[in-house]
């Protein structure tokens, strides 16, 4: 059980922090809620964190199901999510900074600012902003590697941990990335963010590349 517990909750973590990189989706989730304050910030980030939670666990635990109803194969969810998330690092890299002020500005009405953030709080902050195709694709990947012979309790138990230390991750992230910013100025913020906009578009060749390669494997 111990051994389980512990294969599990490291396979889990490794394999889903690089992908979800909760500091540089911190940093994105930051910039499109300008005029927030700290207040609806933590809240926000509680929401988020409480939406990945669930997002991943039902990605784990009923990812391989949905995948054989539609009977859909891994390597093609890789390269599904590995293109999407390279075209939105690439997005990240090409946007000019003078353009991310008012568009954000527009997308985030002043009045009522707790409303508009709750609306925002699961589309687009959560999905696909912090849990994306790639984080998801890899949770399904991953679960479909559960043991054959049934859920056994180590097993679970290190889903469930995993998942925890996630989250804690995300909502540290999301909660302190503010105070971050105003360390690092908004030149060192921009930077940054072009920083973990080519780390995302990377990982997103990666995943794209896993998929190809295992589809052109599986012609031979």
């Amino acid at each position: 059980m111990l051994k389980d517990f512990i294969q599990t909750a490291l396979l889990l973590i490794t394999g889903l922090f690089p992908i979800i990189n909760p500091i540089g989706s911190a940093f994105i989730v930051l910039s499109m809620i300008p005029h927030s304050t700290p207040a609806e910030r933590t809240d926000l980030a509680w929401r988020i964190t409480v939406n990945s939670f669930a997002i991943l666990l039902v990605s784990l635990l009923m990812g391989a199901y949905v995948l054989t109803f539609f009977g859909i194969s891994i390597p093609v969810l890789r390269v599904a999510g590995g293109l999407i998330i390279a075209v939105a690092g690439w997005n990240l890299l090409q946007k000019p900074d003078e353009d991310d002020s008012n568009e954000k500005t527009q997308d985030i009405k002043k009045p009522s600012p707790g409303a508009s953030l709750d609306a925002k709080a699961f589309y687009p902050l959560t999905l696909p902003l912090m849990v994306g195709p790639g984080s998801i694709s890899v949770a399904i990947a991953l679960g479909t590697s559960s043991p054959s012979t049934g859920l056994a309790s180590g097993h679970f138990l290190g889903v469930v941990a995993a998942l925890m230390v996630l989250s804690a991750s995300i909502y540290v992230c999301m909660r302190f990335a503010g105070s971050l910013e105003r360390w690092l100025g908004t030149a060192g913020t921009k930077i940054v963010m072009r920083l973990f906009a080519l780390v995302t578009f990377c990982i997103g060749m990666q995943l794209l590349w896993l998929g190809l390669s295992a589809l052109l494997s599986s012609i031979k």
